[in-house]
This record gives C-alpha cells, sequence and structure tokens, in this order.
C-alpha cells in the first residue's frame, strides 16, 4: 500500500476525464494503558513520539481500559487512571479533531473480533508470549505452581491486543522493542484467517519499532520508572516538582570541582527542556568549575518548570470539566464505531455467520 490513488474528478467538455492525484495517508494505531499518572519518563519517551504520527499517518489512539483490568482491580483507581490518562494525552497536545481517541470499552466490536480471533489462535502461540513466560518462570523460580496468578486476561492479552490493532485495519502499529512481539502475533493470526478464507479478510500490519526512543533518567540515576519509585510527575504542581528536582541524588564532588556533564542526571534531564544555547552554557559552568549541585538543580527546574506550565494548566482545566472530557471520548468512540463495525461484518460474512 503505498498510499498513493488516482480518482476522476469531472469530465472535460470534449468528453474526456480529468484526474487528479491524491494521497491517502496509511493508519497507524497506539495503544495508551491507563496503569498510572503520567511522568515525564512518558512524556518524552512515548508522548511525544506518539503524537507526532499526525505528521504522516492517519492515527488513531485509544485508551486501553481493558487491558489494565488484568492489573487494576479497583473500580476507583481504574477510572481515576482513565480519565488522568486520557486528559493528560489531551493536554500534552493529542487533537481530538484530527484523530481518532477512544476508549477500547467503547467499541464493542473489539470483543466480538476477540473472540472470532480466538477460533485462530494457537495455544501454542500464546504460550510462547514473553509477558506470560516471564510470570510462569517468576513462579518456577519461587517454587509456585507455574500458573498461580496467572489469570486468562494475561494468557490472552494478544488476542485482545491484535483485536485493537486488526479492527482498524491498521498499517502501522509504532511500538516500543518489548511490545513488538504482540503486532507480530496480530500479524500471525491475520495471515492465519485469510488463508483459511482465501482472501485479504483483514489488513496485516506493519510493526514499527522505535528505536530512538528517549531514555529519561529518574531522580536516583536510573531510568525513570515507576517500580524505581524515582519519577518526575508530567503534572506536578510547581511546589512539589522543585523539591523532586532539588532531592536529585548526586556525587560528592565540590562546588569549585569541574564537573562532567554528560556523566550527571541533571543535566541529562536540563537537555529535554533548555534551547541549545542554554544547554551549551550549562555544560560550560559544568566543565568550568565554581558550581554547585544546588545551582545545577535550580536550572533544570527553571527550564522543566518553563515547558510543563502550560500543560500542567491544561491538565487542570481538562480534569475539572469531567462531561468535558467524557464528550471529548464519546465522540471519538462515534467516529470508530463505524469503522470496527465494517470490519466484523466483513469477517462475520466470511464465516458465514452474516
Amino acid at each position: 500500500m503505498d498510499g498513493t490513488r488516482v480518482k476522476p474528478a469531472g469530465l472535460y467538455k470534449g468528453g474526456f476525464f480529468r484526474y487528479f492525484i491524491f494521497t491517502m495517508k496509511k493508519i497507524a494505531l497506539t495503544g495508551i494503558k491507563p496503569t498510572g499518572m503520567l511522568h515525564i519518563g512518558n512524556y518524552f519517551g512515548a508522548i511525544k513520539p506518539a503524537l507526532e504520527l499526525t505528521r504522516e499517518y492517519d492515527a488513531r489512539y485509544f485508551i486501553a481500559d481493558y487491558h489494565a483490568l488484568n492489573t487494576v482491580k479497583n473500580p476507583a483507581e481504574l477510572s481515576a487512571h482513565i480519565r488522568q490518562v486520557a486528559a493528560g494525552w489531551l493536554a500534552a497536545g493529542l487533537d481530538p479533531e484530527k484523530v481518532i481517541f477512544y476508549r477500547q470499552s467503547s467499541v464493542p466490536e473489539t470483543f466480538e473480533l476477540t473472540t472470532i480471533l480466538m477460533a485462530f489462535t494457537a495455544k501454542g502461540l500464546m504460550n510462547r508470549a514473553h509477558a506470560y513466560k516471564a510470570a510462569v518462570q517468576e513462579n518456577t523460580e519461587k517454587g509456585d505452581d507455574p500458573d498461580a496468578g496467572i489469570n486468562m486476561g494475561l494468557f490472552t492479552y494478544p488476542v485482545l491486543m491484535a483485536a485493537d490493532i486488526l479492527l482498524f485495519d491498521s498499517d502501522v502499529v509504532p511500538v516500543g522493542k518489548d511490545q513488538a512481539q504482540h503486532v507480530e502475533m496480530a500479524q500471525d493470526i491475520a495471515r492465519a484467517i485469510n488463508f483459511n478464507y482465501k482472501a485479504e479478510v483483514l489488513r496485516v500490519p506493519e510493526v514499527s519499532v522505535r528505536e530512538n526512543v528517549a531514555v529519561v533518567p529518574g531522580s536516583d540515576g536510573r531510568k525513570m520508572s515507576k517500580s524505581y519509585g524515582n519519577v518526575i510527575p508530567l503534572f506536578a504542581p510547581e511546589k512539589e516538582l522543585r523539591k523532586i528536582i532539588m532531592r536529585i541524588v548526586t556525587n560528592s564532588q565540590g562546588v569549585e570541582e569541574p564537573k562532567d556533564p554528560e556523566s550527571s542526571q541533571i543535566y541529562q534531564l536540563y537537555k529535554l527542556f533548555s534551547t541549545p544555547e542554554e544547554l551549551e552554557a550549562l555544560a560550560n559552568r559544568y566543565r568550568s568549575g565554581g558550581m554547585g549541585w544546588g545551582e545545577a538543580k535550580e536550572a533544570l527546574f527553571q527550564a522543566a518548570n518553563r515547558e510543563l506550565t502550560p500543560l500542567r494548566q491544561r491538565f487542570e482545566e481538562i480534569m475539572a470539566d469531567p462531561a468535558g472530557l467524557d464528550t471529548i471520548l464519546a465522540r471519538g468512540a462515534e467516529k470508530a464505531r463505524p469503522i470496527a463495525a465494517r470490519t466484523v461484518a466483513r469477517l462475520r460474512k466470511a464465516a458465514g455467520i452474516d
């Protein structure tokens, strides 16, 4: 699919058709799992790259709330996460007028398609899923039953993800390396169905692995992660943001000692928020000596707060209008469901159950 189409636009006086070329963008799909408050690692490593897809793709984004059920069992917690994540992406620049933005649970065709896909998915394929294998290995190492604590939601997670992808005729699914296997499984399932019905009933998606994903250091120098407890929340109030930044772990070098900027997590974080000129100036201050860690942290806070303040204000506005947020997601579902219905109808017809 090269994206180029030829379409008749009308008749010349002599009876000849006039043609013009137009470009149909390929479809890119991004799933967003609502499992907690967003932090700046999410913003630079996932959100910003995902939003850039709109430049060259017909982009669709969905809140994967049914996927989250595997780990989040508290209803109030899950509901809060869904709203926070949806509001966070909107505050970060997602434009619901230009893309399709919806909740997975608002498109019931997803679950009908999942049921159909199950009939074409080998159990052996699910046995090879990374998340399931990791859970089994962890149980085995602890001496527990291999399947202890593993629910069918986790085991069949790749099938539901395949339904998310295949439902919208996705051409490209940009993912991190850890998610590439799930797209490859969607390819396998789609090919099995197409082979069975001797037709291209489902579009086989391409996997696009994000190779240059920003690795954002946390407050302790390790990769920023909720599991490490080292995150800088994306929408933290100004005073909280400053406190977190001032607690960033540093070495024992004194004020007068020259410092290597590239080995400092403060400098690495500053790169994300500063202009090239600001970055060069801070690097020179590091190398020249005479700058303490407190001054470096203050520079980081000022740059981070400058960029995050408008995002924080927008997030707070969205969260203060829950009815408005519901309307945005409902409109997204209204745009998504006709597309989903066509895919399911096509597959039902092929299967002989229309």
